[in-house]
C-alpha cells in the first residue's frame, strides 16, 4: 500500500489560546499538520475522491478558533490529531501549534506526533 504525506503548513487562525488574563483574546496560531495517508493503491484518475482531500483539516481547526478556545497547546495539538486520526487512511499524524505574538524575539509552540 503505498503512503503519501498530506501536508497543511502555517494554517493562520485568531483563536483564544492560553492561561494567561492578556491571553483572554484571540491571538494569532499558526498550524502545520502533517498526516501520513495509506491508500489500497497508487491514485490513477487523478480524482479527489481517490485521496485525502485535506479541506476538512483547514475547516475543522477554522472551527475551532471559532469555539471557546484551549487553555493548552498540548489541549489544541491533541484536538487536531484527533480530527485528522478519525479518517481511518491516516496513519500517522504530526502537528505543531504555534503562538506568534506572544514574546518580540521568539515564537512558542508545542509538537506532538500520534499513530495509529
Amino acid at each position: 500500500m503505498p503512503d503519501y504525506t498530506t501536508i497543511v503548513d502555517g494554517l493562520e487562525v485568531d483563536m483564544r489560546l492560553g492561561i494567561y488574563p492578556h491571553e483572554a483574546a484571540p491571538q494569532r496560531v499558526s498550524l502545520s499538520v502533517h498526516m501520513t495517508v495509506s491508500y489500497p493503491h497508487a491514485p490513477s484518475a487523478d480524482r479527489i475522491d481517490e485521496v485525502l482531500d485535506y479541506d476538512f483539516v483547514r475547516e475543522g481547526v477554522r472551527a475551532m478558533a471559532a469555539g471557546e478556545g484551549f487553555a493548552l497547546q498540548e489541549s489544541l495539538v491533541e484536538a487536531v490529531a484527533a480530527l485528522c486520526l478519525a479518517d481511518s487512511r491516516v496513519t500517522e499524524v504530526r502537528v505543531r501549534s504555534t503562538k506568534l505574538d506572544i514574546y518580540p524575539d521568539a515564537t512558542v509552540g508545542c509538537e506532538i506526533v500520534r499513530r495509529r
